[in-house]
């Protein structure tokens, strides 16, 4: 279950935030109910039922999260999950911005989870599950994905996706928070945290280079999104072309072929994704071809590396990205690849939650 907030980012584009765990069994608001994965949820204060939108077909496939990226190939990024949940794709349903919560210090801290290109807050949901169980835990829908606004006209740039985290963290009274990024969440966790450190306590980056990936790893992004045979069919067939079909695939991976059937939405022709790709290059292109090592070395709290052995973070980088962080530190999952939270989510809890300990309560 989970409970959606709507926040305001830069720019007035608004974003959907998502609470997950048990709700109270009955809502004595009557607040309307939604979803980011297809599931029936109180949001914690949107709009009264008596002036509900009608559930959107798209979201009947029931299904966990991941996180993504893209192909195992491409440079930075890569993409497996699983369970399928598919999403409306527009994202910016009408919802009345919501009054501050209390403020996330009220069970032991706040933690703000940041999904990485192309995913969607559901992708934390195992994480912010057993979260929840002792801090307050939110996953943001960043601009253009999931059930947030994806404004043709908005600004995708690495300034936008920050003040928007910084917005989130600020409407949601969770600071300071730990902010959790994976990927390109990643990134906007270390530059909020450089920007704004009265705002942050801790940071885990997960799985983000700090050097550039350069012109060549954005035209493979390029090439692989016109190679996606849009629309497609059934969510059987976006698991398998993702999962075994897709030139990018190294090897099977049924993970990889079900997060994608997760961030794809049902319209008349068929499935389609519910972010823009274009959007997503032009997000991606604000930040492949420059290093990030000074934002880095300019974060002062205590932050936590994490890589999967086999992802896409290199042991080198990971350990030199320790040594720039003021007060960094570093954890590898074994048998884990770029989704490190995903591939290995009891693993994960073991790397991470120590640190979390000791920011938040220690």
């Amino acid at each position: 279950m989970a409970r959606r907030i709507d926040v305001i980012g830069a720019d007035g584009v608004r974003l959907a935030a998502w609470e997950f765990g048990d709700p109270p069994k009955a809502d004595p608001e009557g607040l309307a109910v939604d979803d980011p994965a297809g599931r029936p949820f109180v949001p914690a204060q949107a709009y009264r039922r008596d002036t509900e939108e009608p559930p959107d077909p798209a979201l009947a496939v029931p299904g966990p999260g991941g996180s993504a990226h893209p192909p195992t190939r491409l440079g930075g990024t890569q993409v497996p999950p699983r369970g399928s949940a598919p999403d409306p794709g527009g994202g910016s349903a009408p919802h009345t911005p919501v009054s501050q919560p209390p403020p996330g210090t009220g069970r032991g801290g706040g933690v703000l989870l940041l999904h990485g290109l192309m995913g969607r807050a559901s992708h934390w949901a195992s994480t912010a599950r057993w979260l929840s169980e002792r801090h307050r835990a939110v996953a943001l829908d960043q601009r253009g994905h999931g059930q947030s606004e994806k404004p043709p006209q908005a600004a995708y740039t690495r300034e936008a996706y920050v003040d928007d985290a910084e917005a989130a963290v600020e409407q949601l009274g969770l600071a300071p928070a730990v902010v959790i990024g994976h990927a390109m969440g990643a990134l906007t966790a270390w530059q909020l945290a450089a920007r704004r450190p009265d705002l942050v306590r801790g940071v885990i980056i997960c799985d983000m280079r700090a050097s550039a990936l350069g012109a060549a790893s954005q035209r493979e992004w390029e090439d692989w999104f016109k190679a996606w045979p849009i629309p497609f069919a059934t969510l059987a067939d976006v698991r398998k072309w993702f999962g075994e079909d897709d030139p990018w695939v190294e090897r099977p991976n049924p993970a990889r072929g079900a997060f994608y059937a997760e961030v794809m939405h049902e319209g008349a022709d068929g499935w389609r994704p519910v972010f823009d790709p274009g959007q997503m290059l032009a997000s991606r292109e604000t930040w492949v071809y420059d290093a990030h090592w000074e934002e880095l070395a300019q974060v002062r709290c205590p932050a936590l590396v994490v890589r999967g052995l086999d992802g896409e973070l290199g042991r080198a980088e990971a350990q030199e990205m320790v040594r720039v962080l003021p007060h960094g530190q570093y954890a590898e999952v074994a048998d884990a690849g770029h989704l490190v939270h995903y591939d290995q989510p009891d693993s994960w809890r073991t790397a991470i939650e120590p640190f979390l300990d000791a920011v938040l309560t220690g």
